[in-house]
């Protein structure tokens, strides 16, 4: 293979793999890969070349073959959050709909800001064999194909049309998924012909290389205005988002609230950036948050976002601030820092909060302080209440509360789409830092099952001791539940708590409350199904390799959880629920949701009334 001392001769594949297995990184002063492998499923795309180049590097890229090629974008997508975002894995998958299936886990990670290296096949370049298998014909542009629709839902993307490309290509995909700011998805259409092309590659492309993720400093007139704003608050308080974690800033911002007393309160993402005991901690924000954090909200006139990004959910669709609240935003990325005329302050959050403190001689009032814990120790006592197994018929909030009391402090907590992401945030209490993923930056049904797969991969390399327990739907569990069977494959215990209220609940709720009638979410609610039956999830997952459970309260739940914990194997408890009595009713912001102007129900008529009443208090901005 060497062409000469100072070239190697390989195809654009082997280069491609021989270059990721030569990267790595830095993390707390340890060097280690910066690929942790890749997920696979292998067809005529890139099955020859690509899967050729893998084999050799079995050790060093472990490849995990994959059932669906979504779920292998959501499993990585679980993995590069469990590492923080300094390791990642790439997903190989071949040319037509094996390609496409991964679209929305690509959409996933651009929402969610994830780094995730996407490999995937494409036609001919020579298009000698035009058109082949699974191609899309562009009548009027034959370069434009399937792949062209990642662009919009990538951070980087590029298509490989000769072998030296990649000398340029591949430093700047991983470049872009190790940015903060830039952080995201990157993209290679690999044509099939150009995977097997040969290139004289310098030797020195394949040296080994250390990466350090940049921490930018913040402007020092930036963090001025910011220290001046917080100066002049009468009634602050801190949004703790994601980028908290990602930043390994959580230690910092408890020490900044602590010394000067603002109140915290967490998004969805920053769910777990403070225990559930720490006084200042006053809860979870916005839709599906807590009346303690919405009621402090709504009263404070200077708000210090840090690594957040401002998603409706968090803002109730900016009705949860005062319209003349003050924001300052800590943000790596200038798109986020500026949102609503917030005060940017671009930069690194534990850089950022550091200066800030050294910048700022300043306490919270002590009334405004006793304020918020007063509001926190109320809704304390309610989801003490709202958790209690018994209070009413079996919810979700009950199973919540059963596993947050026996599982261990340290163990990875997974929910995704539907009910689960509002019932977690609102009523799970942190126990240790960093231990939640509530995936709502795109809220994909489907990961819930997949993502805590990749994560337990991360997991196993971080805590091997900790579980991975995932909060599932049966509408999620129907939609995307092949890859029980991939932890089974793999030997990656998963817990999964499969809670079934008989169809899509949570938006049967939502039409109910725009006043439209029960149609096609509840099974028995679709009148194309005559006789609904339910499924027989443990039979389903004891046929994938699982073991698997029915319990029929959340006593039998806490029994089964104990079991399940001494399990070794991946364990499934299924649980029917109410899909009517057993929802969290406090907490909620108001939510901007489309609703019929014109309608011939009196009772469409009156929810749209009532929902447009609450738009007096949107705060406008840009």
């Amino acid at each position: 293979m060497t062409a000469s001392d100072d070239t190697i001769r390989l195809t654009t594949a082997q280069a491609i793999i021989r270059w990721l297995a030569h990267q790595y990184i830095e993390i707390d002063g340890a060097r280690t890969r910066l690929c942790g492998g890749g997920f696979g499923i292998f067809g005529h795309g890139n099955v020859t070349c690509l899967g050729e180049a893998l084999y050799g590097v079995q050790d060093e890229l472990p490849l995990y073959r994959g059932q669906n090629e979504t779920s292998m974008g959501f499993a990585a997508a679980g993995y590069a959050k469990q590492w923080l975002r300094q390791r990642f894995m790439f997903c190989t998958a071949s040319a037509g709909p094996g390609t496409a299936n991964l679209l929305t886990a690509a959409a996933l990670a651009h929402a969610n800001r994830l780094p995730m290296l996407m490999l995937c096949g494409d036609t001919f370049l020579t298009r000698l064999p035009d058109p082949v298998l699974q191609q899309l014909e562009n009548y009027n542009d034959p370069t434009f194909g399937v792949n062209d629709a990642f662009k919009p839902c990538t951070r980087y993307w590029d298509r490989i049309t000769h072998p030296a490309q990649i000398i340029q290509s591949l430093p700047a995909a991983i470049a872009t998924m190790l940015d903060p700011a830039d952080c995201g998805p990157a993209f290679l259409g690999l044509p099939q012909d150009v995977q097997g092309w040969v290139y004289e590659y310098p030797v020195a492309f394949f040296a080994e290389q250390t990466h350090r993720i940049r921490r930018q400093s913040p402007d020092t007139a930036e963090i001025n205005d910011a220290a001046a704003a917080l100066k002049a608050a009468k009634r602050p308080m801190i949004i703790a988002g994601g980028g908290v974690q990602y930043s390994r800033a959580v230690a910092d911002l408890t020490a900044f609230a602590e010394r000067h007393q603002i109140p915290v309160i967490e998004t969805i993402a920053g769910r777990a950036n403070m225990l559930a005991t720490h006084d200042l901690n006053i809860g979870p924000i916005g839709v599906t948050g807590s009346d303690s954090a919405n009621a402090v909200a709504r009263q404070a006139d200077v708000i210090l976002c840090v690594g957040t990004r401002l998603q409706d959910f968090t803002t109730g669709s900016w009705t949860a601030f005062a319209k003349d609240a003050q924001l300052v935003s800590i943000n790596a990325a200038r798109h986020d820092a500026g949102k609503h005329r917030s005060l940017p302050v671009v930069g690194d959050a534990k850089l950022a909060l550091t200066a800030l403190d050294a910048a700022l001689d300043y306490t919270a009032p002590a009334p405004w302080v006793q304020f918020a814990k007063a509001e926190r120790q109320k809704w304390d006592a309610y989801v003490a209440q709202n958790v209690r197994p018994g209070n009413r018929p079996n919810s979700y909030a009950q199973a919540i509360g059963v596993v947050n009391e026996l599982c261990d402090p340290r163990d990875r907590i997974v929910a995704a789409a539907g009910g689960l992401p509002a019932e977690v945030t609102a009523n799970w209490r942190t126990r240790a830092t960093g231990t939640v993923d509530v995936e709502f930056g795109f809220s994909c049904m489907g990961y819930e099952i997949a993502g805590a797969w990749g994560a337990r991969i991360a997991q196993t390399q971080q805590e091997p001791d900790q579980d991975t327990i995932t909060f599932c739907g049966d509408g999620s569990y129907m939609m995307l539940n092949s890859d029980l069977y991939s932890s089974v494959l793999s030997r990656k215990k998963l817990i999964v708590l499969l809670l079934d209220n008989g169809g899509f609940a949570v938006i049967n709720k939502l039409q109910n409350n725009t006043g439209n009638e029960s149609f096609n979410n509840l099974l028995q609610d679709c009148p194309t199904i005559p006789e609904p039956f339910g499924v027989d999830f443990v039979g389903h997952a004891t046929a994938m390799g699982a073991q698997a459970e029915k319990v029929a309260n959340p006593a039998e739940l806490a029994k089964a959880f104990k079991r399940a914990k001494a399990s070794e194997k991946t364990y499934v408890i299924v649980m029917d629920v109410d899909p009517y009595n057993g929802w969290t009713t406090e907490g909620h912001a108001w939510w901007e949701v489309g609703t019929p102007h014109v309608t011939s129900s009196q009772r469409v008529r009156t929810a749209h009334q009532n929902w447009e009443a609450e738009r007096k208090h949107q705060r406008r901005g840009v």
